[in-house]
């Protein structure tokens, strides 16, 4: 167990180490060679500081300086920027910090795709909220290969096949022979998701393809395991930041 005094003494290394360093933002080129991870930092009101080359990509743009100096209203289409920019601005206001959102994005080819979102306050000396840092990860795809996969892959299987019905934790686990513990730290060290994001991904997944056709949205929400279209809309728009049919629209069905 460390003492407080060596806990003390490696404090004050980390600060004597940040108190030589000429660039704070020397992370950039490191996030700069990462094609799976977004990163950005922005200033009090929400406009981006420092953005790495991904980000520039994902919003079609050539090169950073299209991006700095703006807000995400700036930038996304709308309701996608007003939403972002309103996440921004509850964490700049020590309200909320963004701790691994499963969010689906719309990229510039409105293919979509899943991340995982993360924001926190960047805070000066004294603790006052200067702006904030935040990354957001794509999720890859299911990895089969993973040596623990097959412990869970039982769980996967009923989630796939049952995501129209109502699926509980309990459930789960009693699958895959696991207690709820277990099969909760299985799924996020193999997909880096809780079993809930999971079952929820799947079944947007599936209604992001069904909002494609000419079904109707309540017809959509039954489907995709949802008791009414309302509870359908909100878990939609939570997570995707429009509704299905706003959705539908963007994809000129």
């Amino acid at each position: 167990m460390k003492s407080a005094g060596e806990a003390a003494q490696k404090n004050d290394a980390r600060m004597a180490l940040g108190g030589t360093i000429g660039d704070v933002f020397f992370a950039e080129t490191l996030f700069d060679t990462l094609s799976d991870v977004v990163f950005f930092v922005k200033d009090s009101i929400g406009r981006y500081v420092v953005v790495n080359d991904t980000l520039v990509r994902r919003c079609g743009l050539k090169d950073k300086a299209a991006l700095i100096g703006r807000t995400p209203a700036e930038v996304f289409s709308q309701p996608f920027g007003q939403r972002y920019l309103a996440q921004d601005l509850e964490v700049l206001a020590g309200r909320s910090e963004i701790d691994d959102q499963l969010e689906l994005h719309l990229y510039p080819n409105r293919d979509p795709g899943w991340c995982l979102t993360r924001k926190t306050a960047l805070r000066s000396k004294s603790g006052e909220i200067v702006g904030l840092a935040g990354i957001s990860r794509d999720l890859a795809m299911e990895d089969k290969k993973n040596p623990a996969y097959h412990k869970v892959a039982a769980a996967v299987s009923l989630i796939h096949e049952r995501y129209d019905q109502p699926l509980n934790l309990t459930d789960l686990a009693q699958t895959a022979n696991m207690s709820v513990a277990q099969i909760e730290r299985y799924f996020l060290r193999i997909f880096h998701l809780t079993p809930r994001q999971f079952i929820i991904k799947t079944r947007l997944d599936a209604a992001s393809r069904l909002l494609a056709s000419k079904a109707s949205v309540a017809d959509i929400a039954q489907a995709c395991g949802y008791a009414d279209h309302s509870a359908f809309t909100r878990q939609f728009r939570a997570t995707v930041g429009v509704t299905p049919s706003q959705y539908r629209a963007m994809l000129g069905v």
